[in-house]
């Protein structure tokens, strides 16, 4: 996984495409100097537009035995946001357990797209009931397609472009319906860099911000053990 977000990085770097570290590595990074001693993924976020350009480009810059994937390089891939496949191992999330998977099942790296909006009550109510909603139905066996298509036309059109720093949110596409936040323009640009394995990546202006809004206060305390959870029902190193 490291050496897949290595490729990555120089492949945004070339592009002059901007991201920055999200989620459990962006945690992993302020709180471990790495990964989560329990994860088994690596969660990047772009601004919209760059994650588009990478989407073009990263089919001919990704080198032999990585993959990138969505649902036109890989069909039956069921999700909406981008990731980058290794060969070189195998993981079988909890949700693929004990079913026929046509789609590439290499160790991944998740690249979430970002949007900018007007910081509203309004959008805010908006953003937050339509996921908490779109969460809720799913987890009682809903088909929320249609919810879920509405919601993401409906952030494209309230995105704002990036010139507009005063009053701007920076939020989750809706692409993933279980990851949400919204965060203040500056606490996430300009962006810095801070090391995770010992190699220096971008991360938001102002992590402390961005872990509070995503997890809590208390988010450089160790979780007990039971709360301690991994994605893979099982991962394979393939010869």
């Amino acid at each position: 996984m490291l050496e897949m977000l290595v490729e990555f990085d120089k492949i945004c770097q070339k592009y002059e495409l901007k991201y920055w570290l999200d989620s459990g590595t962006l945690l992993g990074a302020v709180r471990h100097d790495g990964f989560i001693p329990w994860d088994d993924d690596i969660d990047i976020s772009m601004p919209v537009e760059d994650y588009r350009a990478f989407a073009r480009i990263a089919k001919d810059e990704l080198p032999k035995g990585m993959f990138l994937q969505n649902k036109l390089t890989d069909p039956t891939f069921p999700f909406d946001y981008l990731k980058i496949r290794s060969d070189k191992a195998t993981i079988i999330e909890f949700h693929e357990e004990g079913k026929e998977v046509d789609y590439h099942q290499g160790v991944f790296v998740d690249i979430f797209p970002m949007f900018a909006i007007n910081e509203t009550k309004i959008n805010h109510l908006f953003y937050q009931y339509s996921l908490s909603a779109i969460r809720f139905f799913s987890a009682k066996k809903f088909d929320c397609s249609r919810m879920r298509k509405f919601l993401k036309k409906s952030l494209e059109k309230l995105h704002l472009g990036w010139d507009k720093k005063v009053g701007t949110n920076v939020i989750y596409s809706g692409k993933m319906p279980d990851v949400a936040g919204a965060f203040d323009y500056d606490a996430v640009f300009p962006l810095k860099k801070m090391k995770f394995e010992g190699i220096e990546f971008f991360v938001p202006n102002n992590c402390d911000h961005y872990l509070s809004t995503l997890y809590s206060k208390n988010y450089m305390e160790i979780p007990p053990k039971e709360k301690q959870s991994v994605h893979a029902h099982q991962m394979i190193i393939n010869n």
